[in-house]
């Protein structure tokens, strides 16, 4: 496992292809919050299946430096895009590697569902996976209360100390219904770009908000029967041949 910086704020790891393919194709993971970054397993096994995967963590979350949600975290994701261009530098020993991507992915789940999803808006990118998407932040505020019985961004210091740095006033941003929320864009969508999962036991992702999304949108959604908030892991290795053949050889 690998690790680089972009934009000199945002810490990723990434993976070279086990095997080279004639197109160089990039799947860039996202992750939920709050959570522990752990998607080694995920990362080798996409490797394997010859894609240069890069896991990003989001400004102001974990390694990386800033201010979580100061900006829509789905720009930090495109600032790694943009990094792409150039020689990705491996911090340790300083080694370079030429990625030049031909086709850029992105799979993301929960939070990082969103984020896939505002990542399909950049032409750059070519298809993505959202795997039980946050929607609309605006009706999971009194979940949350009924959740944490406190301010979300007091129980993310409490809980997860220095991981997250979250101000209240970014945190509050959510609630206006417009900053990181898929459904405020969801006219500017291209179905053909999205392909989500979703089940209908979820406790923490409404399931009629992703299925409404998909409704107005037309994005094609496999929807469980059952699994509550499905992990993307388990997703992704579960589901892959379908998943592959919707990134198109």
């Amino acid at each position: 496992m690998f690790r680089t910086r972009f934009a000199k704020e945002i810490v990723c790891e990434f993976l070279p292809p086990v095997r080279p393919r004639k197109k160089n194709r990039v799947i860039i993971l996202c992750d939920g919050m709050p959570g522990i970054p752990r998607k080694k397993p995920l990362m080798e096994f996409l490797s394997r299946q010859g894609y240069w995967v890069f896991y990003p963590r989001y400004r102001g979350a974990w390694e990386s430096d800033g201010e979580f949600l100061e900006r829509s975290p789905h720009e930090d994701v495109l600032d790694v895009v943009m990094g792409l261009r150039r020689p990705v530098e491996e911090l340790a020993f300083g080694k370079k590697f030429e990625v030049r991507p031909d086709e850029v992915f992105v799979i993301g789940g929960s939070f990082g569902g969103a984020v896939a999803l505002l990542c399909s808006l950049d032409s750059r990118v070519k298809k993505v996976v959202a795997n039980c998407p946050v929607m609309d932040w605006t009706i999971l505020k009194e979940s949350e209360k009924a959740e944490t019985n406190k301010p979300y961004p007091a129980y993310l210091r409490e809980a997860f100390g220095n991981a997250y740095r979250l101000k209240a006033r970014n945190w509050n941003k959510l609630y206006s219904g417009k900053f990181f929320n898929p459904t405020y864009r969801a006219d500017e969508i291209d179905a053909t770009k999205v392909l989500m999962f979703h089940a209908k036991d979820d406790p923490s992702v409404p399931s009629w908000s992703v299925e409404g999304f998909a409704e107005k949108t037309g994005v094609k959604l496999k929807l469980l029967k059952r699994g509550g908030h499905l992990k993307t892991e388990f997703i992704v290795t579960k589901y892959w041949w379908e998943i592959e053949r919707f990134f198109g050889k």
